[in-house]
């Protein structure tokens, strides 16, 4: 089949293409390249298209026509906490507006199946073990902004005949392949391991949370098991009991922050002590993923823990 990912030569989107291709499916790259690297993609057909500019939703139709795309897996957005609290009206615009073109180029094109990228940013300063029906409350806008993604996908699955699937996705880390690894520096791993190879200290934002170790914990998967569950959905879709559903993507098990820490500086040789700082506000001390839903659903379950992260982020960087 072939399947259209917008962002498939992002970080997740790559590790998507590169599953589906290696299954016999052909990814067809819709991208905008700001952030995305098309080496990660080299040998797929690959489309360079600004899904929140006007015009965009009829170019997309026809490209669906054209490839004769069976489905169509959307990651493409805008997704830094820090700048969309910085730039609320643009980040709503421009993740709101480039769903909006996926979902009219669907109607127009007769393509009826969509997995779309959600986050558990949704779940906002939800703690402990959080379910698919814990209340949603995002507390930033690009939070905000994956929620009214995932009401204006439901009403358009229900409206227009529609099966569509929104992932939330918890912690992504590691990388499936050295190639494909996360260039990014916006997330607890590869921000260690930039203040260490810079010669800095890592840092850790309080020890006294009611934790085993004092630490934050978080449900930390890996970058090819949550690919691997966009392909699961994807199967599952022509058989969607409903128009719309959701589900959480992580491991179920939480990791301390100092764990991460403590595991990269085992790695590295000669990597600085780690330093505490004060707790930084509005951090909950565990959001861990319920999966059951997906488990007993679709049958997916997370295949890699903690250490294959670590190793495989590692691994990339020889």
């Amino acid at each position: 089949m072939r399947v259209l990912v917008t962002g498939g030569s992002g970080y997740i989107g790559a590790h998507v293409c590169r599953l589906l291709a290696q299954r016999g499916d052909e990814p067809i790259i819709v991208d905008d390249f700001v952030f995305g690297l098309r080496h990660r993609i080299d040998g797929m057909p690959a489309h360079e298209l600004d899904l929140a500019e006007p015009g965009a939703a009829g170019a997309l139709a026809a490209l669906l026509r054209a490839e004769q795309v069976g489905a169509v897996i959307h990651l493409a957005a805008r997704k830094q906490v820090g700048e969309s609290v910085a730039r609320p009206l643009w980040y709503h615009q421009q993740n709101g507006a480039s769903l909006t073109a996926v979902l009219e180029a669907m109607v127009e094109a007769g393509v009826r199946d969509l997995v779309f990228s959600s986050s558990a940013a949704v779940y906002g300063d939800a703690s402990g073990v959080v379910t698919e029906d814990a209340p949603t409350v995002p507390v930033n806008p690009y939070g905000e902004s994956k929620l009214a993604g995932e009401w204006l996908a439901a009403d358009a699955a229900r409206a227009h005949g529609l099966r569509v699937t929104s992932l939330r996705y918890f912690n992504v880390a590691g990388a499936g392949w050295p190639d494909l690894a996360d260039t990014a520096v916006l997330n607890l791993v590869p921000m260690v391991l930039e203040a260490i190879d810079a010669g800095r200290s890592p840092e850790i934002f309080g020890d006294d949370y009611a934790t085993a170790d004092g630490t934050c914990v978080r449900d930390f998967v890996h970058v090819r098991d949550l690919a691997d569950a966009h392909l699961a959905v994807l199967d599952a879709l022509p058989v969607q009991p409903e128009p719309h559903r959701v589900y959480n993507v992580g491991t179920g098990v939480g990791a301390s922050v100092r764990e991460v820490v403590e595991g990269i500086r085992r790695r590295v040789p000669d990597a600085p002590a780690a330093v505490t700082r004060p707790r930084r506000p509005g951090d909950p001390a565990a959001v861990v993923a319920d999966v059951s839903r997906i488990a007993r659903e679709l049958g997916w379950s997370a295949r890699h823990g903690l250490d294959d992260i670590l190793d495989s982020v590692l691994a990339a960087r020889r």
